[in-house]
């Protein structure tokens, strides 16, 4: 067997997506070495990430004096910006999208986040990012609140593909994949060919552990402290399951024969914010076919370097993960107050990071014009 940890991980199901984008990666040829080097066959972006990237170096300043000298404002740049990112980096895994057919090779870009709430709005600019960066291998993503569910399903209907963000709950992500098949069975009626639309469910991981372990702390029970670390993988395996039912259910099955591609869970939010915890463990802990792991670069390093990989670690943990919830429960976690704040918190952080943005590319355009 291989020694290298990334191969493993790809035999295994599990297709490697970075968490990252930055002009840079692509002027450097950072991101092609990914590719070539750690099985990198994906991309996701952020706000965050793309608020990180624009404050940072100068890779920026060309494109954005070209802008400010045909007076675009900061919206219409912060377009031009990111869709551009987004357009290359499509075209650097183009390869990979035609080797995977379609499933892989994907490159995800948020719609604004101030839209969360707005399904008409978010379903519009869906639509606008769509042709603006108009190549097939890219993923519009939208958030999973209850806003956002009819928007999700209204953009899958006019054959766009679909990167749903911001899950966090079982509940919610049921929700979602009811979304996806009401979203195929309006595009086929709208004579959109089904196996041109692709989708991943991005179900959040470490976030679920930051918040429960810090609830954990406030009860300070040993009973309470005894469930620390193993709220998120316990939740990620009970989407699984629920993936795996509801994708065996009569309904996927015709759709699945009139070309449907299934929607694959994305475990985000991998980076391990506790460092009592191994650097891998949302990694090695959730490795299963028809998943994708996005991983910022620490811990995709991290897994090249000392990933467990062990083969399946989801499969029928099932019952093992209810039980989890079961005794988060008895100690006195209110999990539906969990996942509320966290939706929340995860909506509110991407929206912050997006006024970050505005303001960056705000000072960078006075400075063009100077």
């Amino acid at each position: 067997m291989s020694n290298d940890k990334l191969a493993q991980l790809s035999e295994a199901g599990v297709s490697i997506w970075l968490d990252d984008l930055s002009r840079e990666r692509l002027n450097t040829g950072n991101l092609a070495d990914l590719i070539r080097g750690k099985h990198v066959v994906g991309v996701t972006t952020n706000p965050t990430i793309f608020a990180n990237a624009m404050s940072k170096g100068e890779a920026y300043d060309e494109q954005t004096k070209e802008l400010a000298a045909r007076g675009a404002d900061v919206e219409a740049t912060i377009r031009e910006l990111t869709t551009t990112d987004v357009r290359n980096a499509a075209d650097l895994f183009r390869d990979v999208y035609t080797a995977t057919n379609g499933v892989d090779g994907r490159v995800s870009i948020e719609v604004d986040p101030r839209l969360a709430k707005e399904t008409d709005k978010t379903v519009a600019e869906a639509q606008d990012l769509w042709k603006t960066v108009d190549r097939p291998n890219v993923l519009i993503k939208i958030p999973a609140t209850e806003e956002g569910l009819p928007a999700i399903t209204r953009t899958l209907a006019e054959g766009i593909s679909v990167n749903v963000t911001l899950i966090f709950s079982v509940e919610r992500y049921q929700a979602v994949i009811e979304a996806y098949f009401a979203g195929l069975e309006q595009a086929k009626a709208n004579g959109h060919d089904l196996k041109g639309i692709h989708s991943v469910a991005s179900f959040f991981v470490s976030r679920v552990d930051t918040e429960i372990d810090k609830r954990l702390g406030a009860i300070g029970t040993d009973a309470a402290t005894a469930l620390r670390g193993e709220a998120a993988i316990a939740n990620a395996r009970l989407a699984y399951a629920a993936f795996e039912e509801l994708f065996a259910s009569d309904r996927w099955k015709a759709l699945a024969e009139a070309g449907a591609n299934a929607q694959r869970p994305l475990w985000a939010s991998t980076g391990v914010k506790d460092p009592q915890y191994s650097d891998t463990r949302y990694v090695d802990q959730l490795v299963v076919k028809d998943t994708v792991n996005t991983m910022p670069e620490k811990t995709l390093d991290a897994a090249a370097d000392h990933a467990d990989v062990t083969g399946d670690t989801v499969t029928g943990k099932g019952p093992d993960a209810q039980a989890v919830f079961d005794k988060l429960r008895a100690v006195g976690i209110d999990i539906d107050d969990v996942f509320k704040v966290l939706e929340d918190e995860g909506v509110e952080k991407f929206e912050k990071s997006w006024v970050e943005l505005l303001e960056t590319v705000t000072g960078q355009l006075e400075k063009a014009k100077d």
